[in-house]
């Protein structure tokens, strides 16, 4: 049975201010108290690989390493548009099906130039449920909270 995390707010930000501020990878440490750092040489793009320097709200951390899945910027008709970023879970781990990983940030524009925000993860595979997926929601709550900060102001 996979496992899954979710959060979502809307910010009252317009769509192209809030994809400009999960897009640029390097400020994390400025804003992101879950994802602290991004280490990423080869730009965000499709196939790019990237290390997620994750904190959980005890101090304690983790390193994930992730392969970009997904960029689709802002598109779509005027207040209609949509965007996703996204990425997989990419050790030896995933290679083997033993834990897998899908997380998509996903992006929705709304009247008054509002955006709808949604962050998503799902785990399968045969060791996903070791998987601490309660530090995970509390990270994406406090992620979700820290973007909606960031963009607001």
């Amino acid at each position: 049975m996979p496992k899954h995390a979710q959060s979502e707010t809307l910010i009252d930000a317009p769509i192209d201010r809030v994809w400009e501020v999960i897009m640029d990878l390097k400020s994390y440490p400025d804003w992101n108290p879950f994802t602290i750092e991004i280490e990423n040489p080869e730009g965000p793009k499709v196939g790019a690989a990237i290390r997620l320097h994750v904190r959980w709200d005890d101090g304690k951390g983790v390193i994930s390493p992730e392969r970009i899945a997904v960029i689709e910027p802002p598109s779509g008709a005027p207040g209609q548009r949509r965007a996703v970023y996204g990425y997989n879970f990419g050790t030896i781990l995933s290679t083997l099906n033993l834990v897998r990983s899908k997380r998509l940030q996903i992006l929705e524009e709304r009247p008054g130039g509002k955006t709808f925000y949604k962050t998503t993860i799902e785990l399968t595979g045969l060791l996903s449920g070791a998987t601490p997926i309660a530090k995970v929601q509390d990270g994406f709550d406090r992620q979700t909270a820290a973007l909606k900060k960031r963009c607001e102001s």
